[in-house]
Order: structure tokens, then sequence, then C-alpha cells
């Protein structure tokens, strides 16, 4: 980031604003109401034009909709199920709490988890991630992704006990610890793949242009998506490294699965398809998201280079003109921060997922993403080539930390000052 931008993502401009106000509301439940929710008019049939530049701009036949769910949280940066049958939602605060929604809406008074006296409370700092273990249902084991009071990342492993129940048997277990050089660019998100390894997104380290260069380099964990084995350990490392992970007997820290991220501040592996998505925050100029099909293994990614610093989307930023691009995977989707016809400029993308529910059959193969400093949510099918445009479907008042998921599938939205949306669609 650039490197003013705050909370969780950053940068200058309305960001600031929105951390303060963030701030200053956490404490205070959000109004019931979605705040100032304008929906773009999107044509009843799908319409299909081609600029002159060749891009495809195609605009499905439906309407995006966002509905109030819950109110009230702190700082909120992500939300998921267990999928363990219990209809339970857990929400991570980044002050380092996870509350817990159960079936009949009723939030818990007592979190299921308080790490705050041991997350640092940096903008982008804090608990960042969660996931579940994919034998949650048999083992209770969950984990999280956050920056310890020295700012470095630290993935642990706690446990439920019964899983069906919201006692956390402590103390955990440490699974990983990644020193960070700045207080920014943290990554922060987690997930497992069908294949049942653990994904880790970081960040480049922080500062601003990557001082060090390390998302192109191979022998630092910062800048990639790595990828682990915890149900195992050895006597120096609390996870084992899948075989197949590309680096393994080569030349590069055998965990790395992707590099050359900025900042992948939320990642998503659709689960019908394998195909990898990455919202990875740009400089100051362009945002990206970048997707790896599946090919041979089960998750799309292994070894794609998507080209940070040399590249900020799909231009040149490290040297500014006649950058190679040779082995590089290019975005899916780039949009830059200035647009003349507004006063609230984009300026960090939050990266959602692939629509798999069952309750709106229009959005479903969607891939759904925002901007955190906008409030804007764009969709693009999840099949669609390079030349396609996404489609802008809503302009809104949220300050966008992240997308969620239900046990269903069904999606959300969360934003920073403390509210969580169903999104849905209509004709």
């Amino acid at each position: 980031m650039a490197d003013s931008r705050s909370s969780l993502m950053p940068r200058v401009g309305r960001a600031l604003i929105a951390v303060a106000v963030a701030s200053a509301l956490a404490a205070a439940p959000v109004a019931s109401s979605t705040p100032a929710v304008a929906v773009l008019p999107v044509s009843g049939q799908v319409v299909t034009t081609a600029g002159s530049d060749g891009v495809v701009t195609t605009a499905a036949a439906f309407t995006l909709t966002l509905t109030p769910f819950k109110s009230g949280f702190a700082n909120p940066v992500f939300m998921t199920s267990a999928h363990d049958g219990t209809g339970r939602l857990f929400v991570v605060e980044k002050g380092g709490r996870i509350k817990v929604i159960r079936r009949d809406g009723t939030v818990l008074p007592t979190p299921l988890i308080d790490l705050s006296a041991r997350v640092s409370k940096g903008s982008e700092q804090g608990l960042l991630g969660l996931a579940f273990h994919p034998n949650f249902r048999t083992n209770g084991k969950f984990y999280v992704d956050f920056t310890n009071l020295a700012g470095a990342t630290v993935i642990n492993e706690y446990r439920l006990s019964p899983p069906g129940s919201n006692r956390v048997t402590l103390p955990g277990r440490r699974v990983l610890t990644i020193a960070q050089p700045y207080a920014n660019h943290n990554g922060g998100d987690i997930a497992f793949g069908p294949d049942g390894f653990l994904y880790i997104g970081m960040g480049d380290g922080g500062s601003a242009g990557d001082p060090g260069n390390r998302a192109q380099s191979l022998n630092t964990l910062l800048g990639k998506i790595l990828r682990i084995n915890v149900n195992g350990h050895t006597r120096t490392r609390g996870y084992l490294i899948p075989s197949s992970n590309p680096y393994v007997g080569r030349a590069g820290r055998d965990e790395i699965w992707s590099y050359g991220l900025r900042n992948p501040w939320r990642f998503s592996i659709d689960p019908a398809t394998g195909a990898l998505w990455i919202g990875d925050v740009g400089q100051n100029r362009y945002e990206e998201v970048d997707r790896s099909l599946r090919g041979i293994y089960r998750v799309g990614g292994r070894a794609r280079n998507y080209g940070w610093r040399v590249l900020e989307g799909r231009h040149c930023f490290i040297p500014a003109t006649g950058c190679s691009r040779a082995g590089k995977t290019m975005p899916l989707i780039e949009y830059a921060h200035d647009n003349p016809n507004t006063s609230d400029d984009n300026c960090s993308v939050t990266g959602g997922y692939v629509y798999r529910g069952n309750a709106y059959p229009l959005l479903r193969g969607q891939y759904v993403y925002g901007d955190f400093c906008s409030g804007r949510i764009w969709t693009i099918s999840a099949g669609a080539s390079p030349l396609v445009r996404p489609t802008l479907r809503l302009d809104t008042a949220l300050a966008i930390s992240s997308f969620g998921l239900n046990g269903g599938g069904e999606l959300f939205v969360l934003s920073l000052d403390g509210g969580i949306y169903r999104v849905g669609a209509t004709p």
C-alpha cells in the first residue's frame, strides 16, 4: 500500500475516513437498514457489446440486492461457517474476537475466542483470517491468522471440545510464524482447499513498492500464496510440506504455491471448479483480480507468478516502462483508481466468491467482488475470458471489508463499520 492506506488494505483518502468512522462506531450498533445502497439499472435481457479495444461487456439479466442481516460488530473482517450442520456463523472482528451467530440469528454475548490481548492493533494488523478443518465435525479444529504483538504473522490451531460446542480448548498450537518487516501488507486470508491443504495469503511485507522485491523472491514467504499440510508436524515446524508443492526439491521455499502478490487481502477457491481467485490490492493506480484454473491439480495457481512488483495490474511498475511480462500471469480483472464521474475513488479491491448457492439461481456461477473505498460491487461470470468486462452492480456507502458464505453457500458482504448484509439477485 502506499502506504498510508489504512485499515486492512491501504490507502489515502476515503479509506482513512472510513477507518476513522469505523473506529468511532466500533462499540455502537449499526443502523438496521442498508445504508445508501443504490442499485444500478441492468437490462432485463442479456446485453453484449464490444468496445473499440475488442473487450466485451456482458450484463447478465439480474439486479444485485443487499438485505440487512446483522449489525453491531466491531470492525468485522470475515465471516464463515464450520460446515458442521449446526447452522452457526462465525464473525471475525479485527480487534481479536470471533463472534458466534446461532442458527436462530442470536449473536452469543461471549466470543468463541478472544485473542485481543495477543494481537497487534495497527490499521492493517489484527485478527485477519479463520478457517475450519475439513474434518471439523469430528476433530473440532480451526485455524486463525493474526499479527502478534511483535507484528509477525501467526497461524494458530485451536480446538472446540466437543466440536458442536462453543468451548475452545486452550492453549492452542502454533503452526507457523512469519516475521513482517513493516506493519502493512499482511494478507491474512486462510482457506482449506478440496485437497485438504491449508492455503495462506501473504502480503509482500509492507512499505510501498515492495522495497525488498520480496514478492518476486522464492526465498521468502512474503508476497505469496502458501500451501501447507496441518495434519502433522516435524521437530522444527508445526506443519508438513505437500510433496506436490512446486518448489519441493528445487530452488525456493517449499511452502510456496504462487508468488508475485502485493497484498492478497481476500482469496477464494471455487468448490465447483477448483479455480483460485485472488483479490490483490494495488499500489496507487490499479486493482486486480487474478483467476487461475485448476489444471491437473485440485486447486489452481501452482507456480503462478502474478507479476508484482514488476507489474501493477497489467502495467509496468518497476521498471516504469519496458518491463517483461514473460512468465507472468495477467489478471483477469483490472480497474483503475481514478474515476472522473465520482469523488469516491476506488482504491482497494476486496476479493469475493463464485456464488454456488441455491437461493438465487440468477447469481449462480458469478464471481462477486468489491472495493473497500468506493463501496462498489461487481460481478463477472466464473468462466469469462480475459476479454470480458465485469458488470458494475451496486454503488454503496459500505466500507467493504470482506465477503462471506454460510453453510449452504449463500453470500454475504461485510462492512467495516459493523454491518453484515445478505447478497441476492432479482430479475
